[in-house]
């Protein structure tokens, strides 16, 4: 039997925060203290553009990060978790396929 008292994890949010950001783009990389999440949307439709020191031509994708989240590495096996059970919450739900 446990003595010890439940947990629970009491979150509050602010309105600015609340209303959330829209981001189509993620970058996930890491460091040796954990691993980083940026989220990034488009800015401007992609267009054609030359690499001043190679001279070859790509396709430039203007972005903009609207937000970093730094997770530590016990955390992100949890994060995994979490959205695999609301993608299949999702696509149980509507019908779709992601």
């Amino acid at each position: 039997m446990n003595d010890e008292p439940e947990s629970r994890l009491e979150v509050s949010i602010s309105a600015e925060v609340e209303a959330g950001q829209y981001a189509n783009f993620a970058s996930v990389w890491h460091t040796e203290d954990g691993f980083v999440l940026d989220f990034a949307v488009i800015t401007r439709p992609p267009a054609l553009a030359d690499d001043p020191r190679s001279g070859e031509r790509y396709v430039s994708v203007p972005t903009r990060i609207v937000s970093r989240i730094r997770l530590p590495p016990a955390q992100v096996f949890e994060l995994m978790k979490a959205l695999e059970q609301q993608l299949s919450a999702y696509e149980k739900e509507t019908g779709q396929k992601v």
